[in-house]
């Protein structure tokens, strides 16, 4: 499914390798009182009501909470680390707990991929 959504990213007959990619947050986040990770969707993307409308609302966001293992890996995107290297850094933070790691991480990003939360940049590039 990620290959699917990268698809208008790559050239023709170019293979990719998650763990080679960088992923970069697009969205905001907070803890919340157990230190998990909250990301906040703004409601609207409309810059007019962005501009009028939210500072009004009492709650101007999609509040997505992370858990545990998700807010760690929330937490190792910077925009400069690929994959492969959050991966080894949860592999020794959380050892057998997070295993099969590539394919835990590779739902998970599949998952931020598809709702936009993350984009991914080519190491390469």
């Amino acid at each position: 499914m990620l290959k699917k959504l990268l698809k208008s990213e790559l050239k023709e007959n170019q293979t990719i390798n998650l763990f080679e990619l960088i992923p970069q947050k697009n969205f905001n986040y907070e803890l919340d009182s157990s230190n998990n990770v909250v990301i906040l969707i703004p409601k609207f993307s409309n810059k007019f009501l962005v501009k009028n409308l939210m500072p009004r609302l009492k709650h101007p966001y999609i509040k997505i909470k992370l858990d545990e293992i998700g807010s760690a890996v929330w937490l190792e995107i910077d925009g400069e680390k690929t994959v492969g290297e959050i991966a080894e850094n949860l592999t020794y933070k959380f050892g057998d707990r997070i295993q099969p790691i590539e394919e835990r991480l590779s739902k998970f990003f599949t998952q931020l991929k598809l709702y936009n939360f993350i984009t991914f940049i080519n190491k390469e590039k």
